[in-house]
C-alpha cells in the first residue's frame, strides 16, 4: 500500500521542532482563542452582531464590508478575518506537533481537535447570523469557544509530559474535587450565557429575540453558581495543604482562588452598575482565564511518564519472574 505524502508530513521529515518552539507555538492557539472570545464579545457588545448581514459573505453583493455599512460591519468583518488569525495559529501548532520527534499521536490528535473546533464554529457562527443572532445559537457559539479553548491549554501542558498513563499526584478524594470544580465551573459558564441571552446587549439595534426569562433572576442563579466554585476552590486550597500537595499543584490552587476573586468583583460592580459594555468585555475575559486555570489545576493532579518505564529499584527489579503485578 502507497503512503500518501501530505504537506505536513514532507514538513515533518525534515523539520524537528526543539520543545520550546513547539510550546509556543501551542501558545499561539491558546492566546487566540481567548482574543477571538473577547473580539466576539466586542462584536455583540457594539451592536455589530449583524454588522455583516449573511454568511460567508458579507452582503449579497460583497465578500467584504461596504462604507455603506459603516463601523458596524468593519468590527463584525473584522472578527470574521481573525477567525483566519485563529486558523492560522492552530495549523501552526498542528504542524509543529506532528513534526515533534518520536512522533507523538496522542497530541497530535488533540491539534486536530482543535481544528475541527475552528471549523464547527465558524459554521455555526454563519448560522447565528442567518438565524439573526437568535440567542440559542450565540450561546453555542461562545461554548463552543470555550471548548476549543480547553483542548488548546490541555495539548499546550501535554508537550511537556509524556505519552505513558496518568499517575496520581494526590489522593483520590482531591482529584474528585478537582473534577467537581470542572463540572460546576462548566455549569457557571452556561449559565452565565443565559444571562447574557436574557439581558442587555444583544449583539445589534434591531429586534433581537431574547431567551425566556428574567435576566435578573438568571443574574442570580449565575451568581449562586460562582458561589458554589468559589467554596469548592476554598475546599481545594486546603485540601492540597492537608496531604501535603505537590508545590506546583497548590499553585495552581493559589491562581484559581485569584481568579475567581477578581472574576466576582467584576461580576457584582456590573451587576450593579447597569452592566456597563466595558465591564461585560472584562467579565468575558475573566471566563476565559477562569477556564484555563480551572483546567490546568485539574491537569496538575497527575503526570504522565513515557510509555515505556525502566523497572523500580530493588528485589522486584533484580528478579522479575517473582515481581507481584502492580496497577499505577
Amino acid at each position: 500500500m502507497v503512503r500518501v505524502e501530505t504537506p505536513i508530513s514532507l514538513i515533518a521529515k525534515r523539520w524537528t521542532p526543539s520543545t520550546k518552539v513547539v510550546k509556543r507555538a501551542a501558545l499561539s492557539a491558546i492566546l487566540m482563542s481567548v482574543f477571538i472570545i473577547i473580539t466576539g464579545g466586542a462584536v455583540r457588545l457594539t451592536g455589530s452582531g449583524l454588522g455583516c448581514d449573511t454568511w460567508p459573505k458579507c452582503t449579497d453583493d460583497s465578500l467584504f464590508a461596504t462604507p455603506e455599512q459603516g463601523l458596524h460591519g468593519a468590527i463584525e468583518f473584522g472578527n470574521r478575518m481573525l477567525a483566519y488569525v485563529l486558523s492560522a495559529a492552530v495549523g501552526w501548532a498542528i504542524i509543529a506537533v506532528s513534526s515533534m520527534k518520536p512522533r507523538r499521536r496522542k497530541l497530535t490528535r488533540l491539534a486536530w481537535v482543535q481544528f475541527w473546533l475552528v471549523l464547527g464554529n465558524a459554521i455555526v457562527g454563519g448560522l447565528t447570523v442567518w438565524a439573526g443572532l437568535n440567542p440559542w445559537s450565540v450561546a453555542g457559539h461562545f461554548l463552543l469557544a470555550n471548548v476549543l479553548l480547553a483542548i488548546a491549554v490541555i495539548t499546550w501542558v501535554r508537550i511537556d509530559e509524556g505519552d505513558g498513563p496518568p499517575r496520581p499526584r494526590v489522593p483520590l478524594p482531591v482529584r474528585r474535587l478537582s473534577w467537581a470544580i470542572l463540572a460546576f465551573t462548566v455549569v457557571l459558564i452556561v449559565l452565565g450565557t443565559s444571562v447574557t441571552g436574557s439581558g442587555k446587549h444583544a449583539g445589534d439595534s434591531s429586534d433581537v429575540p431574547r431567551m425566556p426569562w428574567d435576566w435578573s433572576a438568571a443574574a442570580h442563579i449565575h451568581a449562586i453558581a460562582a458561589w458554589v466554585v468559589c467554596a469548592l476552590a476554598i475546599a481545594m486550597w486546603l485540601a492540597l495543604r492537608v496531604v501535603d500537595a505537590p508545590a506546583d499543584t497548590r499553585a495552581r490552587a493559589r491562581d484559581l482562588l485569584l481568579v475567581l476573586l477578581a472574576q466576582g468583583a467584576i461580576g457584582y460592580v456590573q451587576y450593579f452598575s447597569d452592566v456597563p459594555e466595558i465591564l461585560v468585555g472584562i467579565h468575558m475575559f475573566g471566563s476565559a482565564i477562569l477556564l484555563i486555570a480551572v483546567v490546568r489545576l485539574l491537569l496538575s493532579m497527575r503526570e504522565r511518564g513515557d510509555d515505556t518505564t525502566a523497572p523500580l529499584p530493588g528485589p522486584s527489579a533484580e528478579r522479575p519472574e517473582t515481581a507481584p503485578a502492580t496497577t499505577v
